[in-house]
């Protein structure tokens, strides 16, 4: 099972893959967005905002999130560091239920980019 830190350096390593991309991903990533990411084995929410193409994660806190991000994510531990170090696929673990992400549907359009 992935540990606080390993979350938080995934969650890192994910932020500066989003800032050195190129072209339409680096579009999609250059949102303006509240985000957060809760770990559900873990039961700890990452919290911060996506912004000029980084991931700036302000808060770690217990339990699911207490405030509605723009951007919404859920999943285990091991599930963040195994997409993150590309041994998961995005869009096959959110279509099996794996990940949760939730946004509106103009921002879902944009970071549907991203995978």
């Amino acid at each position: 099972m992935a540990t606080t830190e390993e979350c938080r350096t995934a969650l890192e390593k994910l932020s500066d893959n989003l800032q050195g991309a190129e072209g339409d991903v680096r579009a999609a990533a250059a949102l303006d967005r509240s985000v957060s990411c809760w770990i559900t084995d873990l039961d700890v929410t990452f919290a911060g905002r996506l912004t000029d193409g980084r991931i700036e994660v302000r808060d770690t806190l217990p339990g699911p999130p207490a405030e509605r991000a723009e951007i919404r994510l859920a999943m285990t531990g091991d599930d963040l560091v195994s997409l993150v170090g590309g041994e998961l696929h995005f869009a096959r673990a959110w279509g099996s239920g794996r990940v949760r992400l939730e946004a509106g549907l103009l921002d879902l359009f944009r970071l549907r980019k991203l995978l």
